[in-house]
């Protein structure tokens, strides 16, 4: 295989590991519930800030742990590798109702015992009418209700499980260790004036900090007497002398210092599981993993403490290990979260503060690591940049070549500009990595979602302006009435009905934001990770409050090259050139294209109006301006931590859907554009399938004609080539010319692609069997093609395949 050849194989152990991970079938937990529900009722005069660190406390101490006979890293999220534990504090309502069904999904199946199932239903009386779900939705307003009902603004995944959307500060908390983090907070403790009425919160806030983070500490120490205890029972010296270290490692970190790339692997990894234990929120990020693991790395390769082969498998030993979290969603959920993504991004690559390449010898090891690994977890995003050295860009190519849709790659002579523009502080800008799928924000310094808010669904708006304020899918009155379509006579008639209706909804979406993030401040605060987050812990507020240094967040706007698309075919067949009346394309929409005088509307709407993607200003300059009343609006309306303490406070636009087109698109009827009802909509900033037929370069220059510099929170660009298409080198050169260029000269915020060839994908669903490792780019994230719903699955199919 050219993996092996190129990269290298897996050692035995860790092929081993892999698999015996990869054959577990994912099951619903009920440990974390029970032990949750037991500290809440033990807890119940405690405000909600020491409900959490008592029952992050409760879980750390009691849950079960185990240690692989694999792995050299230790820390585990649930009863079992891949197991999905339940979080009944935000909401027990859907798996209630689906636990009969979780193993009869399309996609995204889970497993579930009788025994699991009862334990859940033991607790649900304690949790009914009493969760985050509950309480978020009786605290919206009325006027946001038929959005809620109809799903509109896709916030499922808000109420049903913490935020994330983070990294923390790897950097200092391998410097300080938790002892630091506790000698902070107790100083502050200290520091307050007890009689000042601002100080009642901080002093409870800066306790529940105290009980976690000697919690996170008692709870390495398990880990560390567990390894100690299976060394004495181990017969073979090496793997004994293994436990035995990895048992002195667990006794010192996080509490101490690291000081080893060993002991800082596994600080970061204790970190990762344990938030994910706290609020199981998704794209909970590494940071910029190259660099702050590179001083232990080099200290250790200098004093021949480590070798390059050592440290490449407790890297892969770390992604198998990622893998094996988890997270169980609704049905409605899966429909954008296709695949059971968590999106934990490893950045690499960028650039110093001082504009130098950051590419190190660690970086070549970590893209060495992943394509041994070969798994859709972690999402590896490399910073790219004018200085970018050539021999990392090539590495990145044969990586890509492996079909499993990694790197991506983000553009730092965008993104850096665009933070410091937004108010961030030069230095950290430079600082930034990928959170979750492209969006952005610096480690350790950013609060929560610095994207994943409300959808917008762009083309199904652009029906309900069309309509006189009510949507087509469901018949509701959305908005107020600006119009209808049957009686505009001009394009400036109908763009004035959609200025009005983008501004409309995006206020609805805001006021709900809102509420919820309320409710989340209120109920659910996340104590641990508040405290590795500069500077909660200076400032004695969580990241709800307003603790967190900077606190950008946005919304997710989707169908882009479908509206795009949509209203070159409005005005330039029923505006300009009249071919069409008004009546007519209104008809053959309601129809849905059905009848053969609809079809032929169809037909006329695919092949005779300009499509996104060609680099044809018409089109493309329609979008851009249909675009700019969401971004002149949503300026206007800061989020809940604005004027309580961080820089920004605000919200800008962003593109990243996930899989969210095909969701969206199964609420959206037949759209201008020729589209089918409820057929998937463009992905992302991506031209819709088949529409881009000028080849790369032209989607490049389209998308380049976007508002980058205000679509902070993603441009998400997918593309796809065949495996065949790369095997030449000259090839292999021709694309790494064309992503300079569309990041150097035309301003790309983000590309990724999928190499993989259609004929296999179709193969691959009519015989899953044959392709259990087939992985593939779904939007900013990967996922084995075989967990896909058959619509996710169709989509990815009838992406257009690039030629170079």
């Amino acid at each position: 295989m050219e993996n092996s050849r190129h990269f290298g194989r897996l050692t035995e152990r860790m092929q081993a590991f892999r698999d015996e991970v990869l054959d577990e079938k994912p099951c619903i937990d009920a440990e974390r519930a029970v032990l949750c529900t037991e500290a809440y009722r033990e807890n119940l005069s405690q405000p909600p800030v020491m409900k959490r660190a008592l029952m992050l406390e409760k879980i750390l101490d009691n849950m079960s742990i185990y240690i692989e006979d694999k792995t050299l890293l230790c820390g585990n999220q649930a009863t079992k590798n891949g197991n999905a534990p339940v979080f009944p504090e935000y909401t027990l309502g859907f798996i209630l109702d689906e636990l009969d069904t979780f193993d009869k999904r399309d996609g995204d199946v889970f497993y579930i015992t009788d025994e699991t199932k009862q334990q859940l239903r033991d607790i649900y009386p304690f949790w009914k009418d009493n969760t985050l779900r509950d309480k978020g939705m009786a605290l919206l307003p009325p006027e946001v209700g038929v959005f809620m009902e109809t799903g509109l603004f896709g916030m499922e995944g808000k109420l049903n499980a913490g935020d994330a959307h983070l990294a923390i500060n790897h950097s200092r908390v391998l410097r300080e260790g938790l002892e630091g983090y506790y000698r902070r907070a107790e100083e502050a403790q200290a520091a307050l004036d007890l009689a000042d009425p601002e100080s009642i919160d901080k002093y409870t806030f800066y306790k529940a900090v105290l009980i976690v983070l000697d919690a996170v500490r008692r709870f390495s120490l398990r880990y560390s007497e567990l390894a100690i205890e299976l060394a004495g029972r181990e017969a073979d010296p090496k793997r004994k002398a293994e436990l035995e270290r990895m048992g002195a490692i667990c006794a010192k970190v996080p509490w101490e210092p690291a000081s080893s790339f060993w002991e800082a692997v596994q600080v970061a990894w204790f970190f990762q599981v344990v938030l994910q234990i706290e609020s199981n929120g998704h794209s909970l990020s590494f940071g910029r993993f190259d660099q702050y693991l590179y001083p232990y790395y080099m200290a250790d390769l200098g004093r021949g403490a480590i070798t390059e082969e050592e440290a490449l498998e407790i890297l892969t030993n770390l992604w198998i290990k990622t893998l094996t979290v988890q997270k169980i969603r609704s049905q409605a959920h899966t429909l954008s979260s296709a695949g059971s993504p968590m999106y934990q991004n490893v950045t690499i690559g960028g650039q110093t503060v001082d504009g130098k390449d950051a590419v190190n010898e660690l970086s070549f090891l970590v893209l060495r690591s992943v394509a041994q690994t070969r798994l859709t977890q972690p999402n590896l995003t490399v910073r790219y940049h004018a200085n970018i050295d050539p021999r990392f860009l090539d590495e990145c190519i044969e990586v890509m070549k492996l079909g499993f849709g990694m790197p991506a790659f983000n553009n730092d002579e965008v993104i850096i500009p665009s933070f410091i523009a937004w108010g961030v502080a030069p230095e950290d800008a430079c600082n930034y990595s990928a959170i979750g799928c492209v969006e952005c924000a610096v480690p350790g310094k950013w609060g929560y979602r610095c994207t994943g808010m409300s959808y917008l669904n762009f083309p199904r708006l652009l029906l309900v302006a069309m309509n006189g304020g009510v949507d087509l899918t469901t018949g509701k009155r959305f908005t107020k009435d600006y119009g209808r379509f049957t009686e505009m006579g001009s394009y400036d008639e109908l763009f004035a009905a959609w200025d009005q209706t983008i501004r409309e909804m995006t206020r609805y979406s805001v006021i709900v934001e809102n509420f919820i993030d309320k409710a989340s401040e209120q109920d659910v605060p996340d104590v641990l990770c508040s405290a590795l987050v500069d500077d909660c812990i200076g400032r004695g507020k969580s990241i709800k409050e307003g603790g967190a240094e900077y606190d950008f967040i946005s919304g997710l706007q989707v169908g882009i090259a479908n509206m795009a698309d949509s209203l070159a075919a409005i005005k330039k067949l029923v505006f300009d050139e009249g071919r069409l009346t008004p009546e007519q394309l209104w008809d053959a929409i309601l129809d849905d294209f059905q009848s053969p005088e609809s079809q032929r509307i169809q037909q006329m709407l695919i092949d005779d109006a300009p499509k996104y993607g060609n680099d044809d200003d018409y089109v493309d300059g329609l979008v851009v301006e249909a675009y700019e009343p969401y971004i002149d609006e949503i300026e206007n309306y800061p989020n809940t931590r604005h004027g309580r303490g961080p820089i920004g406070g605000i919200r800008y636009a962003g593109t990243s859907s996930i899989s969210a087109n095909v969701g969206q698109g199964m609420g959206t009827v037949a759209t201008p554009d020729g589209r089918r009802a409820y057929e998937p909509l463009a992905e992302g900033c991506s031209p819709a399938h088949n529409c881009d037929r000028q080849g790369p370069t032209a989607v490049f220059k389209s998308v380049s004609k976007l508002p980058t510099e205000k679509i902070t929170g993603g441009v998400l660009l997918n593309q796809k080539m065949t495996p065949l298409m790369l095997s030449r080198e000259e090839n292999k050169k021709k694309l790494e010319m064309m992503i300079g260029t569309f990041f150097k000269r035309l301003h790309g915020y983000h590309v990724q692609y999928n190499i993989v060839s259609r004929d296999t994908l179709i193969d691959a669903q009519k015989h899953p069997e044959a392709h259990k490792d087939l992985i593939v780019r779904v939007a900013g994230y990967s996922a084995f093609f075989n967990v896909l719903s058959k619509a996710t699955q169709d989509d990815i199919i009838d992406r257009t395949e690039q030629a170079l």
